[in-house]
C-alpha cells in the first residue's frame, strides 16, 4: 500500500475531522506550549493574542488540506500568519523566533494527530502510510508557508528600519533597557532633552486601519494632550507598531498635570483611540519609569470591559502593581513611604506600628494592646511616622496600607539603605 491509496487518504481525512472538531483546544495547546518554549515571544498581550490567531488558522489550514486531500500548490499562507510577521517584524522580535515558533508548534500538531490516529485502531499497515503521508503534507505545509512567512517578515522589516521613526525606536529601546547612557551624545540623536521631568503615554487603536492614517491619528493626539499642559517642546513620539505607540511629554521644570484635563482633551477627540498615562518623572530614571507605569495602566485597561479611554496609573497603581517587576514595586513604595522605606530598626518599628495603627481603624488604644507598648510610646511612634511620610496616618491610607503591606511581604527587596 501506498500513501496515495485511497484508504490512506481516507483514514487521514477521519483523522483530521476529529481533531478539527477540538480546533479550539489544539489551537490554545499549540499557542501555550509555543510560548513557553520561546520567551522572546512572551510578554505583550497584543503578540500573543496574534500568535494564537496564527496557531488557529495554520492549524485549521492544514487539518483542512489532510480532510480534504487539497494539493500543498494550491494552499496560501493565513491571514493571521501574515500579520503575526508583520508585526513581529515591527516590533524587533528576531526572525529566529518565528521560525522556532512553527518548528515547535509543527511538532506539537502532530502529537494531536498521532494520537488521534492511535484512537483509530486501524491495521498496522494503513497506520503506518498514514503516518507517512500526515508526515510528507505536513511538512511541505510549513516548509511552504514559512517561506511566506518569512519572506514578509523581511520585507516589513526592512520597510520598517529605512524609516527615521524606527531608528528612533530602536534609540528609545536601548535607553529604556541599557542603565548606562551618554546623555550628552543620545539628546541631540533623540531631538529631545531627557534632563527635565516627563510624562509617558501609551496610545492605541483598537482595530487595525490603514497604518499611516492609524499612526497619525495616534501622533495628532498625542500632540494635542501636549498642547493642552504647555509642553514648549516636541513630545517624543515612537510607534511601537502600526496601531500602538509611546510617548514621551517634555514638561521642563513642571511636574503638575490636571488629570481631567488630559482625559477631556481624549473625550472631545477620536472615539476609537485609548490612552494611559505614567506618573511625571524626572531624568532618564524618570523617563523610564514613568514609561513603565503607563505600560503597567495598558495591561490593566486591555483586560477591562469596556475598556477606558484614559486610564492614569496613580490611580490603578495598587492594583497594576500586583502584576509588575520589582523596580516598579519599590518605586512606588519609596513615593508613598519617603524616608520611612529605610531598612533601619527604627524604620522598621515605626512601620509595624503604623500599619497596627491603620488596621485598628487609627485606635491608639487598640494599637498600643496590639503591641504591648504604652499609649504613648505609639503616640510617638505614629507621630514620628507622619513627619517622615509628610502628612497624617490617615491621609491616603489607602496607598499607604497597600505600601506598608507590601514592604512586610518583601521585606528588604522594597527598602533602601540609610546611605541612599
Amino acid at each position: 500500500m501506498t500513501p496515495e491509496h485511497p484508504e490512506v487518504a481516507k483514514q487521514l481525512s477521519v483523522v483530521a475531522a476529529n481533531v478539527g472538531s477540538r480546533l479550539p483546544e489544539v489551537g490554545n495547546d499549540i499557542g501555550q506550549y509555543v510560548l513557553a518554549e520561546i520567551a522572546e515571544l512572551r510578554g505583550d498581550s497584543t503578540i500573543v493574542t496574534m500568535l494564537q490567531a496564527s496557531v488557529a488558522e495554520n492549524a485549521g489550514t492544514l487539518l483542512h488540506v489532510f480532510e480534504n486531500d487539497i494539493s500543498l500548490d494550491k494552499v496560501e499562507a493565513p491571514a493571521a500568519a501574515l500579520e503575526y510577521a508583520r508585526r513581529l517584524a515591527q516590533r524587533g522580535i528576531p526572525l529566529s523566533a518565528l521560525i522556532r515558533a512553527y518548528r515547535i508548534g509543527h511538532w506539537r500538531f502532530l502529537q494531536w494527530c498521532l494520537d488521534e490516529l492511535n484512537r483509530q485502531n486501524a491495521d498496522e499497515e494503513l497506520a503506518v502510510t498514514t503516518n507517512r503521508r500526515m508526515l510528507h503534507v505536513s511538512f511541505g505545509y510549513i516548509d511552504r508557508v514559512t517561506e511566506q512567512v518569512i519572506a514578509i517578515y523581511q520585507h516589513e522589516r526592512d520597510n520598517w528600519l529605512l524609516s527615521q521613526t524606527a531608528a528612533r525606536a530602536a534609540r528609545v529601546r536601548d535607553i529604556l533597557a541599557t542603565s548606562d547612557v551618554d546623555l550628552n551624545s543620545v539628546e541631540p540623536a533623540l531631538g529631545y532633552r531627557l534632563r527635565q521631568n516627563h510624562l509617558g503615554l501609551v496610545a492605541w487603536l483598537p482595530a487595525l486601519t490603514d497604518e499611516g492614517a492609524g499612526l497619525a491619528r495616534l501622533h495628532r493626539i498625542t500632540d494635542e494632550i501636549a498642547q493642552w499642559l504647555g509642553c514648549t517642546s516636541r513630545p517624543l513620539f515612537v510607534p511601537r507598531d502600526a496601531m500602538v505607540s509611546w510617548t514621551w511629554l517634555p514638561l521642563g521644570a513642571n511636574s503638575d498635570v490636571t488629570w481631567h484635563e488630559v482625559s477631556d482633551v481624549l473625550e472631545r477627540g477620536d472615539p476609537s483611540l485609548h490612552i494611559c498615562a505614567g506618573s511625571v518623572g524626572y531624568g532618564i530614571e524618570g523617563f523610564r519609569a514613568t514609561h513603565r507605569q503607563a505600560l503597567r495602566a495598558q495591561e490593566l485597561a486591555a483586560v477591562a470591559d469596556p475598556v477606558p479611554r484614559f486610564t492614569e496609573f496613580s490611580t490603578v497603581a495598587p492594583i497594576a502593581l500586583m502584576a509588575t517587576n520589582i523596580d516598579d514595586i519599590r518605586a512606588w513604595v519609596w513615593g508613598i513611604l519617603g524616608p520611612l522605606a529605610v531598612d533601619d530598626e527604627n524604620s522598621a518599628r515605626l512601620r509595624e506600628t503604623a500599619q497596627i495603627f491603620l488596621d485598628s481603624g487609627c485606635s491608639y488604644t487598640a494599637t498600643a494592646a496590639a503591641q504591648i507598648l504604652h499609649k504613648n510610646t505609639v503616640q510617638y511612634r505614629i507621630r514620628k511616622a507622619e513627619e517622615m511620610i509628610g502628612h497624617p496616618v490617615q491621609s491616603e491610607h489607602t496607598d499607604l496600607e497597600i505600601a506598608l503591606r507590601a514592604v512586610r511581604y518583601l521585606g528588604s527587596a522594597l527598602l533602601r539603605t540609610s546611605a541612599e
